[in-house]
């Protein structure tokens, strides 16, 4: 099922510098050089492949650059990038009179910079500095100066609150600061993490005049309880893919007056190291959502919305990539787990398998599970999910509205037409509807008739782990293109390292995804499952589904019996159900609303396992506490395997 071609660079679909154009740049799509990795030619070629409009000069991109200011502003004009602010000037206000002056004549050269450069604008950060000014009026005093001799230059001076000032860690304190000097010339700049990180309260922004809001740049961020310097410089986050509430703080502005660009200012240890061209793809997309987001909230902002999201009521199917040697292994593993080989495909060697409502590919034509590996080498992973949308065709321009270009795909005579588009992990998501005229009608029956099962009813999630740069870029990937929402960021202690996870869910909770990635990874002893994936399936009877696996041979992984034992402790079940446990290899999670039961069987071509899972009450998590004892568990049967073939 899955394309035969590799994805290609994802495009953004919509006219470069965003909906909202203007002579003051509204609405213009901006991001700022320090989001991006590479040297500033690579920056540059990213953001503009992405589509944005303009672009904030992060001053040592330039220092570093061999490029002249000249050469520079000639060539965002050849790949029609705006420059929209040159940044930081920092320290500017001192106690110290001679500093001061010095600070002045360094601010001048600045201004020649900006001149060769094309840029108006320039940010001026609240002082770190052991000798900043302190006193309301010196300090408005010494802006002002500066504020005019940028004026007599045609330049102004955006002014931002650092929320680690030394002095000035408030906008409402830069901001009476600006107040005071009272200089055409001197404005604001907001920065959403240096107001937010702090509680700030945007509804404030009403009270600025609107001519005073100079530039704004936006970042999300997750909720941590750190020192706000190291949280800003190491973990901002693209709108959407945080704990911000973004959308109202842009309202705020908006509403306020600001007519400027929407520009991205995020710093970010992965962003830093990543393909700049994929992270300036990532940008763009939050900006979409972000827009979208408002428009919601504000239908009178003046932003079009794009196709909304169709529902998703469930999974079609879960592909996996097989060879010579992990094909028979998964179809005899399915067998034993009660689902029937249904169908084969008309044109490929991909078969089907199905019980209840799920259904399992075997691909043995897609050989990117490894190419580098020989046939036999048992490799197998997931590499496409079918979801059930309510409109198919409606979801390919969702997607490709959201950066997310439908995928070319060989179709056959007589086959469905299906879209497809790349996760940022690589894994293919189609657009489907099961019925007579879907994508069934790609399948032959084989003429066996499904039997009685082991009672699976259906695939209750799929996990799937990801690169580590890419964790953030999925959940906005999957919130922004397929509308399910992110769930709370977990981190679990596992056996080989600390494992950060999240959920992305539909509302009704037909469609469910639990992402994961080792949040640092050094050394090379990594003795677990390389970027594990698994498929949960559903029962209503775990310990009867349990008992027909364990009957017809199912590769059930073995848990220690001092787990039974600590749960038999620690929780109050019926002693049928710890019986069970103990002779099953059974899990049990539970939390205020409910609990979650749950095996897991060996892993099968060297990542991927199935689980069986059956949730009670309300019970809404993944057995995530669990992780650690099954990830440990699959190590050691991995060696006995290993093992046993030498």
């Amino acid at each position: 099922m899955s394309a035969e071609e590799g994805p290609p660079a994802p495009r953004p679909s919509q006219a470069r510098g965003g909906p909202l154009q203007g002579a003051a740049g509204r609405g213009r799509r901006a991001v700022a050089t320090v989001c991006l990795s590479g040297t500033l030619e690579d920056k540059l070629d990213a953001a503009s492949a992405a589509g944005f409009g303009g672009i904030e000069v992060f001053e040592p991109d330039l220092v570093a650059s061999p490029w002249s200011p000249g050469e520079l502003a000639a060539r965002c004009a050849d790949l029609g990038l705006s420059i929209d602010l040159y940044q930081p000037f920092r320290d500017l206000d001192s106690t110290d009179p001679d500093r001061f002056a010095r600070n002045l004549r360094r601010a001048e050269a600045k201004f020649d910079v900006m001149a060769a450069l094309g840029v108006d604008t320039l940010l001026v950060c609240s002082s770190v500095a052991p000798d900043a000014v302190d006193d309301a009026d010196r300090l408005a005093e010494q802006l002002a100066t500066a504020a005019g001799r940028a004026h007599e230059r045609g330049l102004r001076i955006a002014y931002e609150a650092l929320a680690w000032g030394r002095h000035v860690s408030t906008w409402e304190r830069s901001w009476d600061a600006v107040r005071r000097a009272d200089s055409p010339a001197l404005g604001l700049c907001l920065d959403s993490f240096h107001v937010l990180s702090r509680g700030g309260d945007p509804a404030g922004f009403a009270a600025v005049p609107g001519e005073k809001l100079f530039f704004l740049q936006l970042a999300d961020a997750p909720r941590l309880d750190m020192d706000v310097l190291q949280w800003s410089r190491h973990h901002r986050l693209f709108p959407g893919q945080g704990a911000f509430d973004l959308p109202g703080f842009l309202a705020a502005v908006l509403a306020a007056g600001y007519a400027g660009p929407l520009s991205l200012e995020v710093f970010n240890d992965v962003y830093r190291q990543a393909d700049p061209a994929r992270t300036a793809v990532d940008a763009m997309r939050s900006l979409r959502w972000l827009e979208e987001a408002l428009a919601l909230r504000s239908p009178d902002a003046g932003l079009p919305l794009p196709p909304a999201a169709p529902a998703l009521s469930g999974w079609s199917f879960t592909e996996l990539a097989v060879d010579g040697f992990s094909g028979p292994q998964l179809a005899g593993v399915l067998g034993a787990l009660g689902f029937t080989h249904t169908g084969q495909h008309r044109s490929k060697p991909v078969q089907l398998w199905e019980q209840g409502t799920a259904r399992v590919l075997l691909n043995a034509f897609d050989t990117r599970a490894d190419a580098a590996q020989p046939a036999a080498a048992g490799v197998a992973s997931v590499v496409a999910l079918g979801l059930e949308s309510a409109d198919p065709p409606r979801s390919a321009v969702r997607a490709e509205a959201m950066c997310a270009p439908v995928l070319p795909r060989t179709r056959g005579a007589a086959e469905a037409e299906l879209s497809a588009v790349a996760a940022p992990d690589g894994t293919q998501v189609f657009f489907t509807r099961t019925g007579p005229d879907g994508w069934p009608a790609d399948f032959l029956p084989t003429g066996e008739r499904p039997g009685p099962g082991a009672g699976i009813t259906g695939v209750d999630h799929v996990s799937l782990a990801q690169p580590f740069d890419a964790f953030d870029e999925a959940g906005l990937f999957y919130r922004a293109v397929l509308g399910l929402e992110p769930q709370e960021v977990t981190e679990l202690a596992a056996p080989f390292g600390l494992v950060r996870t999240r959920a992305v869910t539909g509302p009704d909770r037909a469609v469910r995804l639990a992402l994961s990635v080792s949040a640092l990874r050094r050394g090379g002893w990594a003795p677990g499952v390389p970027e594990p994936q698994s498929i949960a399936l559903a029962t209503d009877d775990v310990v009867a589904t349990a008992r027909a696996l364990r009957a017809a041979g199912a590769p059930l992984l073995p848990v220690p019996a001092n787990y039974a034992d600590d749960l038999e402790a620690r929780v109050d079940l019926p002693e049928e159900l710890l019986a069970a446990v103990r002779e099953h290899g059974l899990m049990y999670e539970q939390d205020a609303h409910g609990g979650y039961l749950h095996l897991a069987t060996d892993v099968l071509g060297d990542r991927v396992f199935f689980e069986v899972v059956q949730r009670l009450g309300g019970y809404d998590g993944y057995g995530t506490t669990d992780a650690p004892v099954r990830m440990a568990a699959h190590r050691r049967r991995r060696q006995a395997t290993t093992s046993g073939r030498r």
